[in-house]
């Protein structure tokens, strides 16, 4: 059997995203790829310290993450580029000058770091766990490293931020807008590098917008029956619906397992 690198989405990929959990046939098609001897992957970009926990608990060792900026393989943290720091500090100080609130990112954990209140009184607590580390006396300009920005400004008032699309940036939730590294195409690819694997047997899968930059032509690209129509259409194959067996499915079919 050839062997095949297969790089996996995470929310609504492999998860039940009414759960949160894998998908049990989703979970049965990991243990049998990495059985038959293929390099079996997370792409993801959830941040290092998040996505571990979910790639441990599938049994996986290898990951691109961070949106891309990230590599851990054979379980080592072996990469983790944070944002563009001069272009997130400028996006930073124009958000603050409108008078929306900031989160700064700056390691690779659960805390972010602000001046204020401001962030939390506009749209309130971030949707996820987070400690907030509050510190007055913050200055954007003093920031070595910025891995992530969360700015409380609304989406009919993006166009106020000007320098918005100097970065990556995703709405991932109604209330505020997310500064990430944004290029798990370039991950895969710095993967590749670091293992030596053939382009051509790259397999990646996914279900949203955020999943095409990773849908390349030389590889295989798999979209799920759930995925957005976006995805579907510039899709190598599509697959059915992730609680519906997808992953399994396709595994099969094309004779991977």
């Amino acid at each position: 059997m050839n062997k095949k690198y297969f790089f996996f989405d995470i929310d609504g990929t492999l998860t039940d995203k009414s759960t949160g959990k894998i998908v049990p046939s989703a979970q049965v098609a990991l243990n049998e790829l990495q059985k038959a001897g293929h390099f079996v992957a997370i792409a993801t970009g959830r941040a290092h310290y998040k996505a571990r926990k979910f790639m441990e608990s599938v049994g996986l060792h290898d990951m691109v993450c961070c949106g891309g900026g990230g590599l851990v393989i054979h379980d080592e943290l072996v990469q983790n580029i944070p944002l563009d720091l001069e272009k997130s500090k400028a996006i930073a100080r124009q958000a603050l000058s409108l008078g929306y609130g900031v989160l700064f990112a700056l390691d690779d954990s659960i805390k972010v770091y602000t001046k204020d209140h401001t962030f939390q009184n506009q749209v309130g607590d971030r949707k996820e766990p987070t400690e907030y580390v509050y510190d007055e006396n913050l200055d954007v300009d003093k920031l070595n490293v910025i891995y992530k920005m969360y700015i409380s400004i609304p989406k009919d008032k993006e166009s106020e931020l000007t320098l918005k699309d100097t970065s990556g940036n995703m709405r991932f939730v109604p209330d505020y807008l997310m500064f990430q590294y944004d290029a798990k195409h370039q991950g895969i690819l710095d993967m590749m590098q670091h293992i030596g694997g053939d382009l051509k047997d790259v397999v990646v899968f996914g279900d949203d917008t955020n999943d095409m930059v990773m849908f390349d032509p030389q590889w295989t690209s798999v979209a799920m029956g759930n995925a957005c129509q976006e995805l579907k259409a510039i899709a190598t194959l599509v697959t059915n619906a992730n609680v519906d067996d997808g992953i399994y499915n396709i595994c099969k079919k094309m004779e991977w397992i």
